[in-house]
């Protein structure tokens, strides 16, 4: 068991997952890709619930890409109702856990039912406090740089005082701590346009694991994985070591 392994001194303020391998867990079924997706749903709940345990702060979760709006409408239009039947459903269990839920991205283009159902549960559970579980939906880095590039000129900010910190008071993130970690399921082995700003020094984990059999034991698997890796940031070893 990887729980026991786990330094809860070392613990990530927040973790990234891209949550990969829905088509293909299906495919090894003979189901069509919605069946994976369905199926998904499982390992949002036991990942979340296993975050939570063990006291992560933040999980960031990539559910549907800018890109992902150019894939076959069948699919879309019933990502889209799974997605709003799924928030309906998980409300309770987030109320339950004392889960806040938020989210990132370009969530005006979400169907106008969908943003509805993620308005009430972000409301619903505004006040919670143990874990903030971060839907990224219709998000992009690329969308959300630019998005903050032309929100800096639209406000007038002079060149000199653009920097680091300024800028990301203009990402979606704003507020949130970038990931420690970021983890991706399924054996694919690329960013796919998530938090790129956010990841700069990141450390990545990627299983071979589909995402619908993805559970909280591989979440803390992960976990332990990283806690013996060293975050040298730039620095040498030595430079880590005297500062510790």
């Amino acid at each position: 068991m990887f729980k026991e392994k786990i330094d809860t001194n070392n613990l990530p303020k927040h973790i990234a997952i891209t949550m990969d391998g829905n088509g293909r867990w299906a495919k090894t079924k003979g189901k069509f890709r919605i069946f994976g997706h369905k199926s998904g749903v499982k390992a949002v709940r036991d990942t979340v619930e296993g975050a939570a345990e063990i006291g992560i702060d933040f999980l960031t979760l990539y559910a549907f890409s800018t890109e992902n709006w150019d894939r076959p409408k069948k699919e879309v239009d019933a990502l889209m109702s799974l997605l709003v039947s799924t928030i309906n459903k998980e409300t309770t269990t987030l109320m339950d856990n004392n889960i806040k839920l938020t989210a990132i991205g370009d969530l005006n283009s979400l169907p106008k039912k969908c943003q509805e159902e993620l308005q009430e549960s972000i409301e619903k559970t505004k006040n919670n406090t143990r874990t903030t579980v971060i839907l990224a939906l219709s998000y992009s880095s690329r969308w959300e740089i630019l998005n903050a590039i032309k929100q800096i000129v639209k406000e007038g900010i002079k060149e000199d005082q653009v920097n680091e910190n300024l800028f990301s008071q203009y990402l979606t993130t704003k507020g949130v701590p970038n990931p420690e970690l970021l983890i991706r399921t399924s054996g694919e082995q690329r960013i796919s346009n998530f938090l790129l700003w956010q990841i700069a020094y990141s450390e990545l984990y990627f299983t071979d694991v589909l995402w619908p059999d993805f559970r909280r034991e591989d979440l803390f698997e992960a976990i332990v994985k990283y806690q013996i890796r060293e975050r040298r940031f730039g620095k040498t070893s030595e430079q880590i070591k005297e500062e510790n």
